[in-house]
């Protein structure tokens, strides 16, 4: 007979199954089988928060800097609440982030029991997933589903909101499946069609003012992306820019890259943008602050864009050319085609794009981040 384990043993069961190393939290009344468990766990080290919001800014922080999702602890009611705005922003700007939440005991939950709210129906707008667990047996294999939907496709929060009850129940520990394939809305994932590919390639070949725009799913793919964007951008020869969230995807001193763009980017960035006839689009949304005037945005060019989330694409700007693949895969198959088809496509190209480069440097001479120094002092 398999051995039985509490609720809270569980939690900490499949978090090490994980590879979790850090959580992020704030203790409460309905997460204390949680902590009190925690002190049998010397691999996972808990940061203590002063606020949950913070905790949940804190593991985003973590998950955007080591690749990992972020893990978050938080207690029932007021804990859940405050920790709404954090998974919102996970939520914007596709951060992994499993927030593991307490509850009132099960059958309190609908009384207006102390601290008790309805935290898997607010936090619904603004997570991947959400579940309230109802028996301590499907524990288990939650966590392991929450982390895989987190990191899935377009990565994102989850919530697992667990009874007080639920983490003191002994019940059985469900080890976690390895699967060899990932699956998204049903079908496998970085299914590039061959003739999206050359149809890239012939939109890319008749283009004379081009230009890369990449965005935060380049980094989200992995740091082979970055180095596939580069390869490709050195291949093409074409100007590059960026949004925020793509910053150090490319790098900043590279001679092609313009800068960031949109509403706070740089004046040759955002008049290339406006001016150019083929928009490449990696892993960026097209969102207010890039676009401005949807009807005034880029209105000459032809658009080509790249998401891992097909909901993504045509929500803001229709394109020409919409691929709905991981950025790494895609840009793999698309080197390896350019590889065979354009040899010398720099040299042959240049001529094309002379013009526009010219263009471009005119307008780096603007130099729109320089700023005088003031010598003025202002005194209170």
């Amino acid at each position: 007979m398999p051995k039985l384990l509490s609720g809270a043993e569980i939690v900490f069961k499949s978090l090490e199954d994980q590879n979790v190393e850090f959580i992020f939290g704030y203790p409460g009344g309905a997460v204390l089988p949680i902590y009190d468990e925690l002190k049998n766990h010397k691999s996972i080290k808990h940061i203590l928060a002063r606020h949950e919001q913070g905790a949940g800014h804190a593991a985003e922080g973590y998950a955007r800097s080591s690749g990992k999702p972020g893990v978050l602890l938080v207690t029932s009611g007021p804990g859940a609440t405050n920790a709404v705005t954090a998974l919102t922003d996970a939520y914007m700007d596709s951060v992994p982030l499993v927030c593991i939440s307490g509850q009132v005991p099960t059958h309190l939950i609908g009384t207006d029991a102390f601290q008790e709210c309805d935290t898997t129906g607010i936090t619904r707008p603004c997570t991947k997933h959400n579940w309230l667990v109802k028996d301590v047996n499907d524990l288990a294999e939650i966590m392991h589903k929450a982390f895989e939907i987190a990191m899935t496709g377009r990565p994102g929060p989850v919530l697992v909101d667990i009874p007080k009850d639920i983490q003191f129940n002994k019940g059985v520990y469900k080890e976690k499946k390895i699967k060899t394939s990932k699956n998204l809305n049903g079908s496998k994932l970085n299914k590039v069609n061959p003739k999206d590919i050359d149809k890239f390639i012939e939109m890319m070949k008749n283009s004379s003012k081009p230009i890369f725009y990449s965005g935060g799913g380049v980094i989200n793919s992995g740091p082979k992306a970055s180095e596939l964007l580069r390869e490709l951008v050195s291949l093409t020869g074409f100007p590059i820019t960026s949004t925020l969230q793509g910053l150090g995807a490319y790098p900043g001193d590279d001679p092609q890259f313009l800068g960031m763009l949109g509403m706070h980017g740089t004046y040759e960035a955002n008049n290339a943008m406006h001016d150019c006839d083929l928009m490449i689009n990696i892993g960026a949304r097209f969102d207010d602050r890039i676009t401005g005037k949807i009807d005034e945005f880029s209105p000459k060019s032809k658009k080509i864009h790249i998401d891992i989330d097909p909901s993504s694409i045509g929500k803001n700007v229709k394109v020409d050319l919409a691929i709905t693949s991981d950025v790494t895969e895609l840009l793999q198959n698309l080197i390896k085609r350019f590889k065979e088809k354009n040899k010398n496509f720099i040299n042959s190209n240049k001529q094309k794009t002379s013009k526009w480069w010219e263009q471009i440097d005119k307008w780096r001479e603007k130099k729109s981040l320089n700023f005088i120094n003031s010598k003025e002092t202002i005194n209170n």
